[in-house]
């Protein structure tokens, strides 16, 4: 019993069995199989509806409509449940559910142009532009070692796509302004600081930036963030915000009441609830887990500061404090993931570091489905396991190189060495 538990501890600290070659295929098989799945669902929907009798692109409904509320000259309805919920209705000829909007009027100013274009062709606009956006931010985290496919194939890609939704707009916004906290600090901020539209999603920014000394992306940040505010004050007035506080205590019910479904909520709140915790436990949990993350975000600019890993900690470090976080919201874990793999070129790969990344890259496929069966939240355990993976290759030193020598310094060594084997041949030949 102890050789096979040792056998098996061995296979997930290394992973020898998960070589490079191995890793490609799987992402090759995955790929396909999703596109082909995701194709063959397209081409058996009628008129817009799905199999499941769903609009294609779920989500995206609730933002088409907004628009169309808003662009017919009454923007704070669209906080109206039964208005917002009738346009949906009205858009298909039949009742196909309700789909939320439950962001701030920063949202509703992203939204605006949808509505210009027919549903499906403003769907298609949609994902292409964020999609497109996003795939160019992932591909500068990752890299040119490992190609395009590690991004396609990733679950919560597709994930995103099938629910028309805006993950891809916060990966490319998120990370972004990660990648250009050195050079850019400025856009840096900007980039961060669009995240208003989605606020639960920055909460963390602020502190990462603080915890860093980066004064002028922290502003940058918040004039940012301001500027949206203002400008979607502008241009919908304040009724429309007045309409959006009045109804922002619904998420908090939603959340609370399990109506989104804890099952597809990702966060450290909906595990707790999932596993029958009650509300005051998940909430305190859910506070401790954004202390913590906050302390580790600390604790890295002390042990190395401003080093390569700021951004992706700052990522992973979001995801882990916001309660609020659905499974295709795990896009944004593909700039730690990729982040990681980048510099495995340095060190190589640590203890365990295969096992976890190989469950990350996976777990927006089962995370849901798992959870709705199982009653097991995979999905906090595993970002806490990547944002700890991250903090140990913050200080992890690039393996000692021999100095390279000089072209005078390698024609003495071929000299001695030449003068060596001359002496043992003439010590051969007086032997003989």
């Amino acid at each position: 019993m102890s050789a096979i538990f040792g056998k098996t501890v061995s296979a997930l600290r290394d992973a020898d069995w998960l070589s490079r070659e191995r890793a490609v295929a799987y992402c090759r098989i995955l790929f396909l199989v999703t596109l082909g799945a995701a194709l063959l669902w397209i081409a058996l929907s009628h008129d817009g509806i799905d199999l499941s009798g769903k609009p294609l692109g779920t989500d995206f409904v609730s933002f088409w409509t907004a628009s169309q509320i808003a662009l017919g000259g009454h923007p704070a309805e669209v906080y109206d449940i039964a208005v917002h919920q009738n346009a949906q209705n009205a858009l298909f000829g039949r009742d196909i559910g309700y789909a939320a909007f439950f962001y701030p009027p920063t949202f509703l100013l992203i939204c605006l142009p949808l509505a210009t274009l027919p549903y499906l062709w403003s769907l298609f606009l949609w994902l292409a532009l964020t999609g497109f956006a996003c795939y160019r931010v992932l591909r500068a985290w990752l890299g040119t070692r490992f190609g395009a496919l590690p991004i396609l194939a990733f679950p919560a890609m597709l994930s995103n796509l099938g629910h028309g939704q805006n993950a891809y707009l916060s990966a490319a916004l998120f990370g972004g302004g990660a990648l250009m906290l050195n050079t850019r600090p400025i856009a840096a901020g900007l980039c961060l600081g669009a995240l208003a539209y989605k606020p639960h999603l920055a909460i963390i920014v602020p502190v990462a930036l603080l915890a860093a000394r980066r004064w002028r992306t922290l502003l940058a940040a918040a004039a940012s963030a301001i500027g949206f505010c203002l400008a979607s004050l502008f241009v919908f007035g304040a009724d429309t915000w007045r309409a959006f506080l009045d109804a922002s205590p619904k998420a908090r019910i939603a959340l609370e009441q399990n109506m989104v479904g804890d099952e597809k909520m990702q966060s450290v709140f909906a595990g707790v609830r999932l596993l029958h915790g009650g509300l005051t436990l998940a909430y305190g949990l859910q506070i401790v887990a954004a202390l913590g993350v906050c302390a580790a975000l600390v604790h890295l600019q002390r042990r190395s500061f401003r080093s390569g890993a700021e951004g992706p900690a700052m990522v992973a470090a979001a995801l882990l404090a916001s309660p609020f976080l659905l499974d295709y919201d795990l896009v944004l874990l593909a700039i730690p993931l990729a982040w990681i793999a980048r510099d495995t070129s340095r060190t190589g790969f640590l203890p365990f570091e295969k096992t976890i990344l190989a469950v990350a890259f996976i777990l927006p496929a089962v995370s849901r489905s798992i959870a709705a069966y199982a009653g097991l939240p995979l999905a906090p355990l595993t970002i806490a396991a990547v944002l700890i993976l991250i903090l140990r290759r913050a200080g992890e030193p690039a393996p000692a190189i021999a100095p390279r020598r000089s072209a005078n310094e390698d024609a003495a060594v071929q000299q001695r060495a030449g003068a060596r084997n001359a002496q043992v041949a003439f010590s051969l030949s007086a032997k003989q």
